[in-house]
């Protein structure tokens, strides 16, 4: 009787272990940063471009007024990523590693353009 107790008990756990499994490969990876400028400053609205290497099309996500973002829901993969606002680029982080169920946090500095913006020029001044 203690046996088949015993026995039920380790099924029941090795179920729960599975379904939580399971739970955590559908939500996904996440990915998080936040987009800082020239002036390292936080970019509120910028465009976050990401794609997996294997070569899924790339999607965009923007920065909130912090200049943080959030993206869900992604397969385990290994992605890119790049960012720009106000006129100004980032390099492209390559090889970012996302695990289904884990959270990643990245910063991408925006360094990037033929002349620096005057939404930049203009707070660096006033400092």
């Amino acid at each position: 009787m203690r046996r088949a107790l015993f026995s039920m008990a380790v099924v029941m756990v090795a179920l729960l272990a599975a379904q939580n499994l399971a739970a955590q490969h559908k939500g996904g990876g996440v990915l998080t940063g936040v987009v800082l400028g020239p002036d390292d400053k936080p970019v509120p609205h910028a465009s976050v471009t990401y794609q997996s290497s294997a070569g899924m099309a790339p999607h965009a996500v923007h920065t909130d007024a912090q200049g943080r973002f959030t993206i869900t829901k992604l397969h385990s993969d290994i992605y890119d990523l790049r960012a720009s606002g106000k006129g100004v680029f980032s390099e492209w982080e390559k090889n970012v590693a996302v695990r289904s169920g884990h959270t990643k946090s990245i910063t991408l500095r925006l360094i990037y353009a033929n002349e620096i913006p005057k939404a930049y020029t203009k707070s660096k001044a006033k400092e």
